[in-house]
């Protein structure tokens, strides 16, 4: 009898197994996101071939100008922009569902999108503008916005010790206070300004740049590099409350902790491409299934799918109208409604 089988009388599978496993999982994940990417970049209203994409990547100056302006400076910064973006909703909604213990937390459902929709809204509709930074205005806005709606939430919850079901109803009444508050802004503004909110709150990579994509990968590797430390309490966070404080976890402390982190995460990434649904939402739950629980692989896992669902995403949203792009927003609400009703079922059968 093998070491192997002594070890597991049952048949279990071995933990090395289940754990190369799960890497391969994250290993192929990552090979689809650097396909999507390069076929994000390939797809658009200007042809390209595969070769001219990659001589534009790595050896910019031996292609034509034209090319390097549409690779380099057009369509590398919406295809990063949507990385980044889906890497930190991913893993935002993975810190909301954990912290939480809600299966349909995420940061678009508990008000943060809604309230930097408004935010940026109201700075459409006034025509304020920051005075050094103008182009600035409108995601400063939202980014303020957001972090105001992570205020109210906190503040609410702390008044009642961080209770996860006390962050869910305050997170729910937020969605619905800057629902109505953005409700308001579109009413009160002209045919023209209302086009222009509207387009911003469906959601576009188009506003991406080389000026606002350092400042979301920013965000998104201080939020990832301050969360290190907390890696294995939030695996113990999973099996509840009072186990994890009988092993040691500060659960008030750290709820509030990686709370703050999502904040952070959810206002640089809307900031930017506007209000973007359901990532948050499935990407987790997508990485749950195919790694765990353990946050050490279910944290880039969760962010390695939603970088790949915005990817897919924004290449869907060019092919189904050539020569033009439909809002990223539009799409992702369209994949995440189907696996939200998905969720529900399989909830309802008693797997969450």
């Amino acid at each position: 009898m093998t070491d192997k089988t002594m070890a597991h009388p049952s048949g279990a599978p071995d933990y090395r197994d289940l754990m190369a496993k799960r890497m391969l999982w994250l290993v192929s994940g990552a090979v689809l996101l650097i396909v999507s990417i390069i076929a994000d970049i390939l797809i658009g209203p200007a042809f390209l071939n595969v070769w001219d994409v990659v001589k534009a990547l790595v050896f910019a100056h031996d292609v034509a100008p034209v090319v390097q302006v549409i690779v380099i400076d057009i369509r590398l910064p919406m295809t990063l922009m949507a990385v980044l973006v889906g890497m930190s909703l991913g893993v935002a909604g993975v810190h909301m569902q954990t912290i939480l213990n809600n299966p349909l937390a995420s940061p678009y459902t508990l008000g943060f999108s809604a309230a930097a929709g408004f935010g940026a809204a109201l700075a459409i509709l006034t025509g304020i503008t920051l005075p050094f930074l103008p182009i600035m205005t409108v995601p400063f806005a939202a980014f303020v916005m957001s972090s105001l709606a992570a205020a109210l939430v906190y503040g609410f919850a702390r008044m009642r010790a961080m209770s996860p079901e006390v962050m869910v109803l305050a997170g729910i009444a937020t969605l619905f206070l800057f629902q109505s508050l953005q409700s308001m802004v579109q009413y009160l503004a002209s045919p023209e300004v209302l086009q222009a909110i509207v387009f911003w709150l469906f959601g576009s990579l188009l506003k991406a740049s080389w000026a606002n994509v350092p400042i979301v990968a920013v965000i998104f590797i201080f939020c990832s590099v301050l969360v290190l430390p907390n890696i294995w309490q939030l695996t113990a966070l999973r099996l509840g409350d009072e186990r994890a404080a009988a092993i040691g976890v500060n659960v008030r402390a750290l709820r509030a902790k990686v709370f703050v982190i999502v904040a952070l995460l959810t206002a640089g990434a809307v900031a930017f491409v506007g209000t973007i649904g359901f990532i948050g939402l499935v990407a987790p739950h997508i990485a749950r299934i195919l790694v765990g629980e353990d946050q050490r692989l279910l944290l880039p896992m969760s962010a390695i799918t939603g970088a790949l669902t915005m990817t897919l995403a924004s290449i869907l949203s060019k092919i189904i109208t050539p020569g033009g792009i439909i809002p990223i927003g539009i799409v992702t609400a369209v994949i995440g409604v189907p696996f939200l009703f998905l969720l529900i079922i399989y909830g309802r059968r008693g797997h969450w």
